[in-house]
């Protein structure tokens, strides 16, 4: 009996020391972001050592946006507001690429704008794991209101 619960011990032991490190896994997906030919592994935002880093930060990031953003007239006229939520993925390079919409604002107008604001953005300081560069998938609302 004494042994019987020194060996469920010693496996709940196990379990919990081995349990967290699970949790540790990095969460990254392959994606396709230019053509059929090539595929690279993406890193997700939360999952990097080093994040990737918008010029000026968070401020610089919601100025940039704010400078750069316009109201689809349709939009405006209607009085559509709304938020779009978009992915894009920063490149090895800092480069922004593969901007898409997640969830759009119902207006097709003012997603189409979203998605022209992040292709501007200049380069990005890259996300590291470690030492190395890698490519990070970045999740950004950019809402629209009157």
């Amino acid at each position: 009996m004494l042994r019987q619960l020194r060996l469920g011990l010693l496996t709940l032991l196990t379990m919990m020391t081995v349990l967290p490190m699970v949790a540790q896994v990095r969460h990254v997906t392959t994606v396709n972001p230019m053509s059929k030919q090539s595929y690279m592994e993406v890193y997700e935002y939360d999952y990097v050592d080093i994040q990737p880093q918008f010029p000026g930060g968070e401020r610089g990031l919601i100025n940039f946006i704010n400078k750069n953003r316009e109201y689809p007239y349709h939009a405006y006229k209607n009085r559509v507001q709304g938020r779009v939520l978009c992915s894009f993925i920063v490149g090895i390079d800092g480069k922004v690429m593969d901007a898409r919409v997640i969830r759009g604002a119902g207006d097709e107008s003012l997603n189409r704008e979203a998605i022209r604001v992040i292709s501007k953005m200049p380069k990005w300081s890259v996300g590291k794991v470690g030492d190395h560069a890698v490519p990070v998938r970045v999740v950004l609302p950019i809402n629209f209101r009157l």
